[in-house]
């Protein structure tokens, strides 16, 4: 098990191989479709996402007294976001994303040079993932819907996520390295 803390370092994820389990604590954001969509049509984003994990996830939320919690922060497919995926990650620097299902090989080969990384977390555990959620810290972009906004969390030991894609050419997802 390693434990990481975002922003992450190239240190921090050179390190890592597929298969390694992975908590993660620190600042997250998520991101889906639509805040992808904004990002590479050349939209300024609110914060400097340099380092950061990004979680494909639309988090279920209720907001109380000013204060939002999240219920419920399940995983969505990455691999839909796979044509605009690389042109993210440049703008954005981004160091990790987190999703279900991984990327498709071309994708995959792209994060490797940007050097980012893919970390899995299972699809159907939300909540388990909004238990590892201390706080929401903003929310920008809420005109896309809450679905779609990127919510800014601040995460103590989210996981197990598993490595899914390494910078060293490991990919879980990959046919060409399943063996029958």
């Amino acid at each position: 098990m390693i434990e990481l803390t975002a922003p992450l370092q190239k240190q921090d994820i050179k390190r890592l191989k597929v298969g390694d389990v992975v908590y993660l604590s620190g600042k997250i954001i998520t991101a889906r479709d639509r805040a992808y969509k904004r990002v590479v049509t050349g939209h300024r984003i609110p914060v400097d996402l340099r380092g950061w994990a990004v979680y494909h996830c639309g988090p279920l939320a209720i907001r109380k007294n000013k204060e939002w919690k999240v219920i419920s922060a399940g995983p969505t497919t990455s691999a839909r976001l796979d044509p605009v995926q690389l042109e993210f990650i440049k703008r954005t620097g981004v160091r990790a994303l987190i999703g279900k299902g991984g990327v498709r090989n071309t994708a995959a080969e792209g994060m490797r040079k940007l050097g980012c990384v893919y970390l899995a977390f299972p699809g159907g555990a939300g909540v388990v993932a909004a238990k590892a959620i201390k706080r929401v810290e903003s929310v920008w972009w809420r005109d896309l819907g809450d679905t779609e906004a990127l919510w800014v969390l601040r995460m103590q030991h989210f996981g197990p996520l598993i490595v899914g894609i390494d910078l060293h050419g490991g990919d879980l997802f990959s046919l060409k390295q399943r063996k029958t």
